[in-house]
């Protein structure tokens, strides 16, 4: 079949489903939903895998924390938070140009490249031998990281319906979420390889993980198609049905790219973009500031062991990833943003109670699953019913970017609160995190 013939034929077949519900309607929907499982099964695998990766590479610096790199590398004071917010800094001056640029570069050149160049530098974190080197590398880890997630957000909704789209962003967060297991999982295997080649198993955690990235940046080249057009996986009966849901729900038409000073000026003037911008600041501060410091709260706050607080981090991770799969999936069924994020965050807050009262370690502990129960989902889905309620692409395209730009000062905020002289207590941080989870739960009921 010529795409021409496809299109035709699609078009009626749209043009009944709009008039009345017919057997054309029925036999459209599954097409559709075929052509959905499609795509995850060829997209959604490889956004996963690139957010799991970038959120291993830049979370690991907390499980290299536990391993002795501070004492290794001289950090004194407070060297160890500046590292942290320093990456958000350069995160954020890298996210707006990118979420405006991304589809004229191309998203098949823009992501395997970001991928291998911040795969290097996680490399070369592995030989860094004091506090400056730890410093030039975390702003370059921000930097080509910073590119990553408004790529994959906007390659995201190039490919999937608005309705469609909260599970498969949600895909992004389960993966951060997993990227905790899978670092709590790997840098405690990697204690067994301290003193191999004269080098500390936290050398190795760099290494091997920054080895890892480069390989798979090279298979993005392959795996990461243009657009719909030139996927390899879409026959011509698929292509045509992608441009007519690219039509009719005002996504991505194929990739021109061209936005214009209208697009960005009207996502300046939207109270929703600043809304759900600020509201960002708080949900991201809380995600990671548990993130990344988890280990160190678990070592240092509740007087865990190193190989006990490298393993320990697995399941709480685990439980926020089925959440928000779980939250996800009702959101998208039942097509509302707000009940699950009205619902999940009092569970983080009660955490944080929890984790600022005099009470055992073991009860303290499990205070981080309400904690996670939280964290992941108020992230991922305040992006969600953002991304959900702009139209066009090229509005949808800068109110993400002044989300994501505004949502990386909470990145900064983060890595200052959890401060490695307030242990074990960490009233700072734990306080200021109940804080910013209280703030955006009230944000909601405004929006």
């Amino acid at each position: 079949m010529t795409t021409s013939v496809a299109d035709e034929k699609l078009g009626a077949e749209f043009q009944e489903y709009a008039n009345d519900e017919s057997v054309h309607d029925v036999a459209l929907r599954k097409r559709e939903a075929a052509l959905v499982r499609k795509l995850d099964c060829f997209i959604a695998p490889v956004m996963m895998l690139l957010m799991l990766i970038s959120y291993l590479d830049r979370g690991n610096i907390g499980f290299a924390a536990t391993q002795g790199m501070a004492e290794d590398i001289g950090l004194k004071g407070s060297q160890l938070n500046t590292a942290v917010s320093v990456f958000y800094i350069f995160y954020i001056l890298a996210e707006f140009p990118t979420s405006i640029l991304v589809k004229r570069l191309q998203f098949n050149r823009v992501i395997p490249t970001i991928t291998f160049c911040w795969g290097i530098v996680c490399l070369c974190t592995g030989f860094i031998r004091g506090f400056g080197a730890l410093v030039v590398t975390r702003i370059l880890l921000g930097f080509f990281e910073g590119c990553l997630f408004p790529s994959m957000t906007l390659f995201l909704c190039n490919w999937y319906k608005r309705e469609e789209l909260a599970v498969r962003v949600s895909y992004l967060f389960i993966a951060s979420a997993l990227s905790g297991a899978f670092g709590g999982l790997l840098a405690w295997a990697i204690l067994y390889m301290d003193g191999v080649s004269g080098y500390p198993g936290w050398r190795w955690l760099y290494i091997i993980e920054g080895i890892i990235t480069v390989i798979w940046a090279a298979i993005c080249i392959f795996v990461v198609p243009k657009n719909y057009e030139t996927a390899y996986f879409l026959n011509d009966e698929d292509k045509a049905l992608m441009r007519q849901r690219a039509e009719h729900m005002e996504a991505y038409s194929g990739g021109s790219g061209h936005y214009g000073k209208k697009d960005i000026k009207e996502a300046a003037t939207d109270v929703k973009s600043w809304l759900h911008g600020v509201i960002q600041i708080a949900a991201v501060t809380i995600l990671y500031g548990f993130g990344t410091f988890l280990p160190i709260i678990i070592k240092n706050g509740f007087h865990y062991s190193t190989v006990q607080a490298q393993y320990l981090v697995i399941p709480v991770n685990l439980w926020g990833a089925l959440v928000y799969a779980v939250g996800a999936f009702l959101s998208d069924r039942y097509q509302t943003r707000f009940y699950p994020l009205i619902i999940c965050a009092p569970f983080g807050i009660a955490g944080y109670a929890i984790c600022l009262a005099p009470v055992s370690a073991g009860v303290q502990y499990f205070a981080t699953y309400l904690i996670a129960t939280a964290c992941f989902l108020c992230t991922g889905g305040n992006i969600a019913w953002l991304s959900g309620n702009c139209a066009p692409d090229g509005k949808r395209a800068a109110s993400l970017g002044i989300l994501l730009t505004l949502t990386n000062i909470g990145g900064v905020v983060a890595g200052q609160i959890y401060q490695t002289n307030a242990a074990p207590r960490f009233f700072l941080g734990h306080g200021w995190s109940l804080g910013c989870l209280a703030f955006a739960w009230c944000g909601w009921y405004i929006i």
